[in-house]
């Protein structure tokens, strides 16, 4: 999806490309120009096991009937806790490098990250001109330039 005013030239285009553990950010000059590195985002937290994030196990409770003994789950693990912060980290960071409103934002980001991401940012008032759901944080930024180009 593209905004209608995403297609004026002149205007700074920021690019972020993220997945729950990492996150590029490139700036673009112009709409089809290159992208060069802004900053390189790292989410540490996401690559451990789960049972390294929480101190101990979930409480439990017994039922006036039914199956007895059961273990409380919890809504939001530790993971999706962390993928929520670094999301968060990720919009503060487009927020304060922005020159003004007017400026571009593509995202790029793991469909299993994007929701998380674009809810992050829209917290932060800001929104994507172009979002591509793809797992691309391992490509260059050869290949990230040639598939915005292609989307525009």
């Amino acid at each position: 999806m593209i905004r209608e005013d995403a297609l004026v030239g002149n205007r700074t285009y920021w690019v972020v490309v993220a997945d729950e553990f990492q996150a590029s950010i490139y700036s673009r000059a112009k709409k089809f120009s290159d992208l060069e590195p802004v900053s390189e985002l790292k989410n540490e937290v996401a690559r451990e096991k789960l049972e390294n994030l929480i101190s101990d196990r979930g409480g439990r409770a017994f039922d006036s009937f039914g199956q007895g003994r059961h273990a409380y789950t919890k809504e939001n693990d530790a993971k999706s806790q962390s993928n929520l912060a670094f999301a968060r980290d990720i919009a503060v960071t487009l927020k304060t490098g922005r020159r003004n409103d007017s400026d571009g934002l593509i995202v790029i980001a793991a469909p299993r990250f994007l929701g998380v991401l674009r809810s992050a940012l829209a917290r932060a008032g800001l929104e994507a001109d172009l979002a591509i759901d793809k797992e691309v944080t391992a490509k260059g930024a050869d290949f990230v330039r040639d598939l915005i180009d292609q989307h525009y």
